[in-house]
C-alpha cells in the first residue's frame, strides 16, 4: 500500500492512503487488518479523507514495513463484518444532517419570501396530519402540539418562526434516529455469533471443524448447552431449543426432525443434527437488530415513565396557553406557552441517554441487551456470585492425575478430553487444555454423550459405560466403586483442589486434580461493590464445604453457600426477591443458567457456557472482574443522567413559559430557545458517561 505520513508524534502517526477514493469496505478492511495486529493500540479509519490515525508500541520501521505489505485483497474480512459495520450508516446520517443545514439556510438567503412562505406552508401539511391522526386515536399528544404551534404559526403570517419550529424538530428527529440506529446496530454487533469452531458430521464421525469451512448442506451436531451456529433443519435428533435471542419467548421450543432451526439459538435440553441452510453472517444480524428495535427491554421503568409523563404533559401545555389567552388577551404572549412543549425534550433526551450508555458499555466490552437492565443494576442490593470460572481464574489448569485401577495416566487424561471436549466449561477446558499440552490425540472413540447439568458426563468405550463429574454423580448416582485394595488412596487426595472423577465399567480409573486459582482481582472487587452501593454480596458452588469456606473468607463475600445444585441458586435468587431485594447473578455455567434468568440482571462471563451467554441479560469479558465494577459505575451514572435530565427540562421550559407569560420574550425567541435547548440537552446525553 502507498501512504504519506501526513503528520507524527512518539508512537502515533497520522497517514494518507494514497488512491483515488477509498471505499466503505476498504476502510473498514484496512480497520480490521490494523486492530489485530499486537504492536496495534489502537486505530481510527476516515474514508472521506483515505486517512488513518495509528497508535502503536515498538519500533517505527516495523509499523511501516506492516503498511507497506498491506494489500486489501489479501485480508480475510470475517462474515458479515464490513455488511454491518455501521461506518455506511454514520456516513449516510451526517450527509443528511449536513444537507438538512445547508437547504434551511440556502432558502432562507436565496428564495422570495412568497416561494419560501409556499414552501413551508406545504412541509407543515405533514406536521397536520400527525396531529389529526393522534386526536382520531383520542390522545392529545406531541403531534398535536407541535401540529398547533406551526398551525397558529402559519396563521398568523409568522412564517420565519413556524419554519424555525420545523427544523429543529427535524433535526431533533434525525439525532434521535440517528443514535438510536446506531446503538442498536453496536448492540446486535456485539450480540452477533463469534462461532469458531462446531462439530460437522464427516462420515458418521464428530469432527471438530472450523466454522468457516461449513456449506450450505453440510451436516453439525449441536449438544446441549450450545449454540446452534447456523440457520437449518433438524436432520436428525430431538431438542427442546430456547428462541428468546431472537424471539423473545421465555419457553424453550421442542424441535425434531424437519423443524427448522436458527442461528444463535440455544439448545438446552437434548442434541441435534442439522443440515446447514444459511452460513452467511449477515442473517443473524438482521435478526437480533430486529428484535432489538421490537423489544421493550430497550426502555428502563425510568425512561417509560419519562415518556408516559411527556404525552401527559401536553393538555397541560394547550391548557396552559389558552388560560394565559383568557387572562391576558394577548396572542403573543399565549403562543410564547404554546412554543415550549416538555414533552419533546423528555422524549428526545431520555431514550437517547439510554442507548448512548448502552453503547458506551461496549468500549468497555459490555454486553447490554436492554436499559432496564442497567436500571437495575443501579438499584441492586444483593449480588450472587457463581464461584469457578467467576470469582475463581477463566482457566483452571490441571494439577495432577491420580490413576486407580492401574490404569495409565495419560490414557486416563486422553479419555476425559474426549468426553470433556463436548461440553465447554472452565474445567472441562482445562481437561482439554492439559490433553493438548501433553500431545494426546483423542479422536472420538464413543458412544453418544450425554451431558447431566451440575453432575457430570456419560458415555460408552468400547461397549463399556464410562462417567466423568463429581463425586456424587459418580459414587452414588451412578453408583461406581473405588477399586479394592485403593481406599486409602482415594482418602489421601489432595485436598486443596477441586476433583473431577473418572469411571469406567463401574471402577474408579482415575481422579484429575483441577487447581483453579482465585482471581487476583476478586476481594478487591467485591470490596468495590460493597463500596458501591451492594449490601449483600453472596457466593454459591457446587464445591464442597472446605473449599467454598477457603474461597469465601479470601473474598470477602458476606455468605456463602456449599454443594448446592441449578436449582438451589435460582431458588435463593427467587427468595431474595420475594423479600423485596433486586438481585443481580453473575456466572458462567450451564449449570447457572436458571439462577441467571430468574435474576433482575443476570450477568454471564463471556468465555463461558454459550447458553448462558444467551440467557443473561448482560455479559462481560472474563479478563478482569473490574468490569463489573465498571457495569455498576456506569449503571448509576445512567440513573443520575436521566433524573438531571428531567430536572434541567423541566426548569428551563419553565422559565420559557414564565418569560412568555411577562412578555419578555416572543414567540419565534420562545421556540428557538426550547427547541435549542432540547437539542442541547440531547447531544449532551449522547456523551460518555464515564470520561
Amino acid at each position: 500500500m502507498k501512504f504519506k505520513i501526513m503528520h507524527e508524534t512518539k508512537h502515533r502517526m497520522r497517514i494518507h492512503v494514497v488512491q483515488k477514493k477509498m471505499t466503505y469496505a476498504q476502510a473498514d478492511t484496512l480497520l480490521y487488518f490494523l486492530h489485530n495486529e499486537k504492536q496495534i493500540l489502537s486505530v481510527k479509519v476516515y474514508e472521506r479523507t483515505g486517512d488513518a490515525v495509528v497508535e502503536y508500541m515498538g519500533e517505527r520501521n516495523t509499523l511501516l514495513q506492516l503498511l507497506k505489505n498491506f494489500r486489501y485483497e489479501n485480508v480475510e474480512v470475517p462474515a458479515g463484518l464490513i455488511e454491518n459495520s455501521g461506518r455506511e450508516l454514520n456516513a449516510g446520517y451526517r450527509e443528511k444532517l449536513i444537507q438538512k443545514v445547508v437547504f434551511r439556510y440556502a432558502a432562507k438567503w436565496l428564495l422570495p419570501y412568497s416561494v419560501r412562505a409556499g414552501l413551508i406552508t406545504l412541509k407543515s401539511i405533514q406536521y397536520f396530519k400527525h396531529g389529526i391522526a393522534s386526536l382520531r386515536k383520542r390522545k392529545i399528544e406531541v403531534p398535536v402540539l407541535d401540529a398547533t404551534a406551526i398551525g397558529v404559526s402559519i396563521l398568523r403570517n409568522d412564517i420565519n418562526t413556524a419554519s424555525s419550529i420545523m427544523f429543529l424538530l427535524g433535526i431533533g428527529e434525525l439525532l434521535e434516529e440517528w443514535t438510536h440506529k446506531k446503538s442498536v446496530d453496536d448492540l446486535a454487533r456485539s450480540m452477533s455469533l463469534n462461532v469458531g469452531k462446531v462439530w460437522a458430521l464427516r462420515g458418521g464421525q464428530e469432527i471438530l471443524t472450523p466454522a468457516a469451512d461449513i456449506l450450505a448442506g453440510d451436516h453439525v451436531v449441536v449438544h446441549m448447552g450450545n449454540v446452534i451456529p447456523f440457520d437449518g433443519s433438524v436432520a436428525e435428533g430431538d431438542a427442546m431449543v430456547n428462541q428468546a435471542s431472537l424471539t423473545g419467548e421465555s419457553v424453550p421450543v421442542h424441535r425434531t426432525q424437519g423443524s427448522s432451526v436458527y442461528a444463535g439459538t440455544i439448545v438446552e435440553e437434548g442434541e441435534i443434527t442439522i443440515q446447514v441452510r444459511e452460513v452467511g453472517g449477515s442473517s443473524r444480524f438482521e435478526k437480533i437488530v430486529t428484535m432489538i428495535e421490537e423489544s421493550e427491554k430497550l426502555k428502563s421503568n425510568l425512561e417509560g415513565k419519562a415518556e408516559h409523563l411527556a404525552d401527559r404533559l401536553v393538555p397541560y401545555t394547550l391548557a396552559g396557553t389558552v388560560l394565559t389567552y383568557l387572562v391576558t388577551g394577548n396572542v403573543t404572549k399565549a403562543l410564547s406557552v404554546l412554543m415550549v412543549d416538555f414533552s419533546c425534550a423528555l422524549k428526545l433526551a431520555m431514550p437517547i441517554s439510554v442507548l448512548s450508555a448502552i453503547r458506551e458499555a461496549n468500549l468497555y466490552d459490555l454486553t447490554v441487551k436492554g436499559g432496564k437492565y442497567m436500571e437495575a443494576v443501579a438499584d441492586a442490593d444483593t449480588i450472587v456470585f457463581d464461584k469457578t470460572g467467576t470469582l475463581t481464574k477463566a482457566k483452571p489448569t490441571v494439577a495432577a492425575i491420580i490413576p486407580f485401577n492401574g490404569e495409565n495416566p495419560d490414557e486416563m487424561l486422553r479419555i476425559a478430553a474426549c468426553l470433556e471436549e463436548h461440553f465447554p466449561h472452565s474445567m472441562a477446558k482445562a481437561v482439554v487444555n492439559a490433553a493438548k499440552k501433553k500431545k494426546l490425540l483423542h479422536e472420538e472413540m464413543h458412544s453418544k454423550v450425554e451431558y447431566l447439568v451440575a453432575h457430570g458426563i456419560s458415555s460408552a468405550i468400547d461397549e463399556k459405560r464410562a462417567v466423568i463429574g463429581s463425586c456424587h454423580f459418580v459414587f452414588e448416582d451412578e453408583k461406581c466403586r473405588i477399586p479394592e485394595g485403593e481406599e486409602d488412596k482415594f482418602e489421601s487426595l489432595p485436598q486443596e483442589y477441586s476433583h473431577l472423577y473418572l469411571a469406567i465399567d463401574g471402577q474408579l480409573s482415575a481422579v484429575i486434580c483441577i487447581e483453579d486459582p482465585l482471581r487476583e482481582e476478586a476481594a478487591a472487587v467485591v470490596n468495590s461493590l460493597r463500596r458501591a452501593g451492594l449490601t449483600k454480596l453472596v457466593m454459591m458452588t457446587g464445591d464442597s464445604e472446605r473449599t467454598a469456606a477457603a474461597i469465601a473468607k479470601k473474598v470477602g463475600v458476606d455468605e456463602y453457600y456449599s454443594e448446592v445444585l441449578p436449582e438451589d441458586k435460582a431458588g435463593f435468587v427467587e427468595r431474595e426477591k420475594k423479600q423485596g431485594r433486586k438481585v443481580i447473578m453473575i456466572g458462567d455455567g450451564i449449570n447457572d443458567s436458571p439462577a441467571l434468568s430468574a435474576a433482575d440482571a443476570g450477568i454471564a462471563i463471556s468465555d463461558g457456557a454459550e447458553i448462558a451467554r444467551e440467557i443473561a441479560d448482560i455479559t462481560v469479558g472474563a479478563d478482569d472482574l473490574y468490569q463489573i465494577v465498571t457495569l455498576k459505575v456506569l449503571s448509576d451514572s445512567l440513573m443520575r443522567r436521566i433524573r438531571k435530565n428531567y430536572r434541567m427540562i423541566v426548569g428551563v421550559n419553565a422559565v420559557l413559559i414564565l418569560l412568555g407569560i411577562g412578555g419578555m420574550i416572543q414567540p419565534a425567541t420562545s421556540a428557538l430557545l426550547h427547541n435549542s435547548s432540547t437539542l442541547l440537552i440531547g447531544l449532551k446525553s449522547m456523551q460518555n458517561l464515564l470520561d
